[in-house]
């Protein structure tokens, strides 16, 4: 079960007048919460976006992110505001995985649950009904409107291509995250959200999707609603972590993971269909 956030200030989060309108069409409520889990979700209206290979200044695209390609997602759908959190899963699963917990790591409960491969991602849809988005939606929701390497942000509401920026967005590797043994997670919503009002889509933990991994996917994929190859080795990660570099936040860049590997910059964000 999940119930509407009265929310009359949704404007002043969602200020693109393009993506307004689109989630003023779709008659849905713009923030909803899962009563169980007590997870926040943002709507992402249903839209074509152009997905695949963003080079920043600094880093060029990898070849599993060409072709780039037009995709069309006709249904809107439900994401999380934030990161799973580690006081999220240890509510729903009875237990916490993560490697960053206990009184020795400021805000821990409100870090990001991570050590958790997308097997185990898998029990916790199961118990709470909710779902990982697939590729295509996490890549969509992610540029909220941009074309660019990072999405919004600051000083840049259309998005950005310059590396020094994206620390305003991500936490990431050797660019804020604070450097050696200090680099570590952080508390969720610490960087400026994207466009929908999405925080953390860059950088902090890698974020499981539902898709299996296929080098050459995007040559073809569908153009409508894709969901990935049909079998697979590797399931798709995407987003980057505090563990990785620049290059690895980038809005397009993916990374490919067996399902049950865990790691302590492995997470997740949930979504639900309407």
């Amino acid at each position: 079960m999940v119930r509407p956030r009265r929310d009359d200030r949704w404007h002043a989060v969602v200020t693109d007048a393009n993506l307004r309108n689109a989630i003023l069409a779709t008659d849905l409520a713009w923030r909803v919460r899962d009563n169980a889990s007590q997870i926040e979700m943002l709507l992402v209206p249903s839209s074509t976006f152009t997905m695949g290979c963003s080079p920043s200044i600094q880093s060029s695209c990898d070849n599993d992110e060409l072709p780039v390609h037009q995709v069309t997602l006709t249904n809107a759908f439900y994401l999380g505001r934030f990161e799973v959190t580690q006081a999220q899963w240890t509510a729903t699963m009875g237990s916490n995985p993560s490697f960053f917990q206990g009184p020795s790591y400021r805000g821990a409960p409100n870090r990001p649950v991570e050590q958790v491969s997308w097997t185990m991602a898998q029990e916790f849809v199961s118990v709470t009904g909710l779902r990982l988005p697939t590729e295509a939606e996490w890549e969509c929701a992610c540029r909220a409107g941009t074309t660019t390497a990072f999405h919004s942000g600051p000083g840049f509401p259309s998005g950005t291509d310059d590396n020094a920026l994206a620390a305003n967005i991500a936490w990431y590797w050797t660019g804020n995250c604070g450097g050696g043994a200090q680099c570590q997670s952080h508390v969720v919503g610490g960087k400026a959200a994207n466009a929908l009002g999405l925080y953390d889509m860059s950088g902090n933990v890698w974020e499981w999707v539902s898709d299996w991994y296929a080098l050459t996917y995007y040559a073809s994929s569908p153009a409508v609603n894709p969901t990935g190859p049909v079998v697979g080795t590797q399931r798709v990660m995407r987003g980057g972590s505090w563990n990785f570099f620049t290059n690895n936040v980038r809005s397009s860049n993916r990374h490919a993971v067996a399902p049950a590997a865990a790691s302590y910059d492995f997470g997740f964000r949930i979504a639900r269909t309407p």
